[in-house]
């Protein structure tokens, strides 16, 4: 079956940064859009990145020019880089296979002096 497993969240200083993980398993994952979401506390869920399987990516402006999504197909795994991150920041990130509509249990982001 699908899992999608993320890992790499925790505490960061503003101006820091992170690397999210999200391992995949169960399906071809060189063969699907792989994307980022992320629930801040009394927000709703938002799209932060996606990335085609041919390596086009696309991001919300909140984040654009601060986080890198990328993927490794051959670990069969979606990154997302995050500098310069900022108390807004702050979120429950999720990864999502869109297509049958998957999602990992999250990690949290919590930034913070």
């Amino acid at each position: 079956q699908v899992q999608l497993v993320e890992s790499g969240g925790g505490l960061v200083q503003p101006g820091g940064s992170l690397r999210l993980s999200c391992a995949a398993s169960g399906f071809t994952f060189k063969w699907y859009t792989m994307s980022w979401y992320r629930r801040a506390p009394g927000k709703e869920r938002e799209s932060v990145a996606s990335i085609t399987s041919t390596g086009t990516t696309n991001y919300a402006d909140s984040v654009k020019g601060r986080f890198t999504i990328s993927r490794d197909n051959y670990k069969n795994t979606t990154f997302l880089q995050m500098n310069s991150v900022k108390p807004e920041d702050t979120a429950v990130y999720y990864c999502r296979r869109i297509s049958g509509d998957y999602w990992g249990q999250g990690t949290q982001v919590t930034v913070s002096s």
